[in-house]
């Protein structure tokens, strides 16, 4: 028997009830258990599945909005950068910020300017900054394409990261991923490449979305111009 102030409660109010999921489940499995296990009841297994494609629903719509918390964080994280590039008034301190407030803006532990040149030992820019690496000509089409030689796309995404000494000068571990944006500094001059490593190898993925950094590279690509004319 039922408590009468229960059940007075229930009667007076029906729809708190229905707006309890354990409460229902409860209910339904009570149900089912007076029908005996020979036979089937329709409308329990119909509610059963409208309540896992509403579980699904509601994953999906959690994603959806955690994806988009995400895209705006990003492209917040990229305009500070950009705004943080803007602002050094001579080369020097342009170069500096990239391994300062630009590298911290945007997470990353190592960011990497490389320049081809076709003069062995010219090294004036990287004398200039510790975030500048003068390279062969050659080496950033290799480094993009893992020397396979074949044409990559604008940004490379990648875990397992080759040749960490090489740009990065740190050990192998160190740097889990890496975004690479490839620039192109104008007429007459070689590729450069803008190398920016995490230690976090899930940071940067070949399945994420590259164009917010195809953005940051096209700006970054207008203020080398600038500086180098």
């Amino acid at each position: 028997m039922m408590d009468p102030d229960t059940r007075d409660r229930i009667l007076a109010k029906p729809e708190a009830l229905l707006d309890d999921p354990a409460v229902m489940q409860a209910l339904i499995d009570a149900h089912e258990r007076t029908l005996g296990g020979n036979i089937v009841d329709l409308r329990g297994l119909a509610m059963e599945r409208l309540e896992q494609r509403l579980d699904r629903l509601e994953d999906t719509h959690r994603s959806v909005v955690s994806a988009a918390y995400e895209n705006l964080a990003g492209t917040n994280q990229v305009n500070r950068a950009i705004l943080q590039l803007l602002e050094p008034m001579d080369f020097a301190s342009f170069l500096a910020a990239l391994n300062g407030t630009v590298a911290s803006t945007l997470r990353v532990d190592r960011l990497r300017l490389v320049l081809e040149s076709r003069a062995e030992g010219d090294s004036a820019l990287g004398q200039i900054s510790d975030a500048v690496q003068i390279m062969p000509a050659g080496f950033v089409a290799d480094y993009l394409s893992l020397g396979r030689g074949t044409p990559t796309k604008p940004v490379v995404l990648r875990q397992a990261v080759p040749d960490l000494a090489t740009i990065y000068g740190v050990p192998e571990g160190k740097i889990g991923s890496e975004a690479l944006l490839a620039l192109n500094l104008g007429p007459g001059r070689l590729p450069a490449l803008l190398a920016m490593g995490t230690a976090d190898a899930n940071q940067f993925k070949p399945t994420h979305g590259t164009d917010l950094l195809q953005f940051f590279a096209s700006v970054f690509e207008r203020l080398m111009r600038k500086w180098l004319n």
